[in-house]
Parts: C-alpha cells; sequence; structure tokens
C-alpha cells in the first residue's frame, strides 16, 4: 500500500501547524512534530514535519532491539519514526539501571506513521494512507485548544544543591585518580502534582527557545516536549555527520556584552578541553563503523548563538562502510559521548554510582530513518517529560565535569540550562 501525496496551500501555514497538532493529539495515540524552526545550522536543521498514526509498531525485545530495528527496515524500507532511551546502554554493554523512573517513556519505540505532513514556506505536502483532500479538510476544521495556563505545583531537585556539590567533588577525584577524564552529571527536577496542556506548552518553549532540533512526541499519555540544540548524528547518503555540544555560556544583556560573553567561552580553556575530549570519543565511534581514512572533523569549537545561550559545538563527519547496515552506525555511536564522557563505559558506571534518577528518555535521540536509510538523530537536552495520566511532570539538566570544574559553577550552569523550562511554566497567561 502506498501513500497518496497532494500540495495544499494554506492562507497561514504556522496557523495550519497548530490546527494539525490538535487534530494529531485527539485522534491519535502517537505523532512527532519535528521543527528545525528554520534555523541556519551546518548541515541543515530538522525538516519541519507531523507524522502521526501508527500504522505498524514494531515490537521489540528487550535483548536486542537495535536488530529488532535493523530487521524492521529492511522488511518495509518504509519511514520509521521514533525515539531511543538512554538505558539502550544496557544492552550495549554489560551495564544495568536501578535508579527510579518518574516519567516512563519506552526504552525504543519505533512506528510506520499513517500520516505525514511536510511544511514548506509556502505550501504543506501531504501523504497519507487516506485520501489528502479529506484529512486537510478535517485538520482545517478541527478547533484549536485555548491556551491554558500551566498548573505546576513545586519543581523540586531531587538532590539538594549541598548533595550535587558533594558529587561534583566524588566525580572530580575520580579525575585525579585517572578513573575518567570527563563525565556528564545530570540532575532531575520534579513536580508530582501538575496538570499542563502539553500543545499550549509546546508553543510557550518554541517561542521562548526556538532550537534547530525541537521535537513534540506524544506515546500514548506520555509526552515529550524537546528545545534541542544539538544533532546525535544523521545520515546524508552514506556520509554520517555527529555534532556534539560541549561547553555553555549564557547570553549578555547587550550588544557588547553578548560579545565579549561569546570570546569567553571561545577561549575558555575548560570548555576547551571538554569539547576536545568529545571530539576525539565521536571520532572513535564513528571509525567502528567507517571506511579507513574518512572520519574528519569539520568544524571544531565553533560557538553558536541561540536565544537563551552561547554555545561551543563541532562537526565529525564520517563515510559509512558499504557492508556496515546503519543501525549498527547509531549503536556504535550510542549513547553520544557529549552526555556520558570519557571513556565512555567507565563514565557509565560511574554515572549510575552518582546520579539518584533513571535518564530514560533524557540524553536519549529522538528522529526520523526515512525509506532510503537516511535519517537524523538529536539528543534528548532541554526537555520536559509529562505523564498526563498521573499528572507527573520532570526535567533534567547537565554538564561536564572536568579536573577543572567548580562545583559552585557547575551548578550554576545546570540551573541556566533549566531557565527557559522555568519560566514556561511559571508562565502567566
Amino acid at each position: 500500500m502506498e501513500r497518496r501525496e497532494a500540495k495544499f496551500y494554506p492562507e497561514d501555514i504556522s496557523t495550519f501547524q497548530l490546527h494539525a497538532l490538535a487534530w494529531a493529539d485527539q485522534h491519535f495515540s502517537y505523532f512527532h512534530f519535528f521543527n528545525g524552526n528554520q534555523i541556519s545550522y551546518p548541515n541543515g536543521p530538522f525538516p519541519i514535519f507531523l507524522a502521526a498514526e501508527a500504522d505498524s509498531l514494531i515490537n521489540f525485545k528487550d535483548s536486542n532491539s537495535f536488530e529488532d530495528l535493523k530487521y524492521a527496515f529492511n522488511e518495509k524500507k518504509d519511514w520509521l519514526i521514533g525515539s531511543l532511551g538512554y538505558d539502550l546502554k544496557n544492552q550495549i554493554e554489560d551495564l544495568k539501571s536501578s535508579h527510579p523512573s518518574h516519567i516512563e517513556f519506552e526504552d525504543i519505540l519505533f512506528y510506520t506513521p499513517k500520516h505525514l505532513i511536510f511544511f514548506e514556506p509556502d505550501h504543506i505536502r501531504l501523504c497519507t494512507y487516506g485520501n489528502p483532500e479529506e484529512i486537510f479538510q478535517e485538520i482545517n476544521c478541527t478547533p484549536l485548544p485555548p491556551l491554558c495556563k500551566p498548573t505546576v505545583g513545586n519543581i523540586n531537585p531531587v538532590i539538594n544543591k549541598r548533595t550535587y556539590l558533594e558529587k561534583v567533588n566524588k566525580i572530580k577525584q575520580h579525575i585525579i585518580e585517572g578513573d575518567i577524564y570527563e563525565m556528564n552529571f545530570c540532575q532531575e527536577f520534579f513536580s508530582p502534582n501538575c496538570k499542563i496542556d502539553p500543545i499550549t506548552v509546546h508553543r510557550l518553549l518554541s517561542d521562548k527557545s526556538p532550537m534547530p532540533f525541537s521535537v513534540f512526541q506524544k506515546s500514548r499519555d506520555k509526552y515529550l516536549i524537546c528545545a534541542s540544540p544539538e544533532r546525535f548524528l544523521k545520515k546524508e547518503n552514506q556520509r554520517l555527520i555527529s555534532q556534539p555540544i560541549k561547553g555553555t555560556i549564557r547570553r549578555g544583556k547587550n550588544k557588547q556584552e553578548d560579545e565579549f560573553l561569546r570570546q569567553k567561552l571561545r577561549n575558555d580553556e575548560k570548555e576547551l578541553a571538554e569539547n576536545m575530549m568529545i571530539v576525539d570519543l565521536v571520532r572513535n565511534d564513528l571509525a567502528q563503523c567507517a571506511i579507513s581514512g574518512t572520519v574528519n572533523v569539520d568544524e571544531i569549537f565553533g560557538i553558536y548563538t541561540f536565544p537563551q545561550v552561547h554555545q561551543m559545538i563541532s562537526t565529525i563527519s564520517a563515510e559509512l562502510r558499504p557492508d556496515i547496515h546503519f543501525v549498527d552506525a547509531i549503536k556504535a555511536a550510542f549513547p553520544m559521548g557529549s552526555m556520558t564522557g570519557a571513556p565512555k563505559i567507565k563514565v557509565m558506571e560511574l554515572t549510575e554510582k552518582y546520579e539518584c534518577s533513571r535518564r530514560g528518555l533524557f540524553s536519549g535521540a529522538v528522529g526520523y530513518i526515512s525509506p532510503d536509510g537516511d535519517f537524523d538523530f538529536n539528543v534528548v537536552i532541554r526537555s520536559i517529560f509529562y505523564d498526563s495520566t498521573g499528572q507527573k511532570l520532570s526535567f533534567q539538566v547537565g554538564g561536564a565535569i572536568t579536573y577543572d570544574s567548580v562545583p559552585d559553577q557547575e551548578y550554576e550552569e545546570c540551573l541556566l540550562k533549566a531557565k527557559a523550562i522555568q519560566e514556561v511554566l511559571a508562565t502567566q497567561l
């Protein structure tokens, strides 16, 4: 069965997007809205499109989900939309996850969508197993839900500041003793009693913090509202591209301060060292599946500006070996080095020791695989996780701990990364 495709020219495409999200949320258990916000970004941001309704949901086993994903693609060679949770690490290495999970997403989720809506500057392209004209009219007739003020109780850190600082010092001791070079240490903020309208919060976060790899995901009664600035891995033809972020500084209050802070980040020895270590780790990850001699650092220490922060981003690319399946390349690079540290396996063991929450979908990846085997996945950071049945909400933030880390400064960086989310959840409409 093939999808039918048609072009339509709504008067206001951004308004039609909102109708499409309301339509998907009202009618389907699964949808993903990818939005690169038309941001200029090396190797491009996410395209803007909505994938809705699971035509076929992949049934994953617990032992080797990557093989299941490979088999599913080989069988259909169709669009696959979905997510990879951080705890898939336990299938890749001899690791475990024993911490509690407040918002339980699937470790891995992929489905073939019935409907795909691609949003272009002057038109939309609707691809569906149904009748495109009928779907278009159905979306147009879906009423927009009113903006609803988030009702959120106390959002408390799972560990207090004192405990966080103590743990950072213990991690630094591991660095001094030579166990690791760098570790991404994260903490969770959690509210057990809240009620939000996910579409409203998605709109508020998108307005406040438009990012090149934003995603709005629904899987049954769980929502991911993600404003990610980071790409995990992309494949174009046989070219693999990874763009780790390591290095963050706040925006300035005026042009002069903003430029000063940009230059401060660009010349910060600690941030440069963090970035360099992860670049080396990613080069090694890509080399496992690359044609010999093709791993290349296209850009190192690039400074990119976003609404809330400046970020230091590097780009590494490689040519995928023709005898390697692209799913194996994803597996070889997962979890992404920017959210683990180096060396990867030892750091993940220590992450389980020092963090107090299961990461779940946080620091995993969400993305899409096209019928020709190209793909693009983000890094799930700067994200809100919401359980609409349990009315629970969570978000996590973290930073790289190195020998030069100052614990108080690391804590302040966490708060900076959480700022946009905190402000959105406190919005008075």
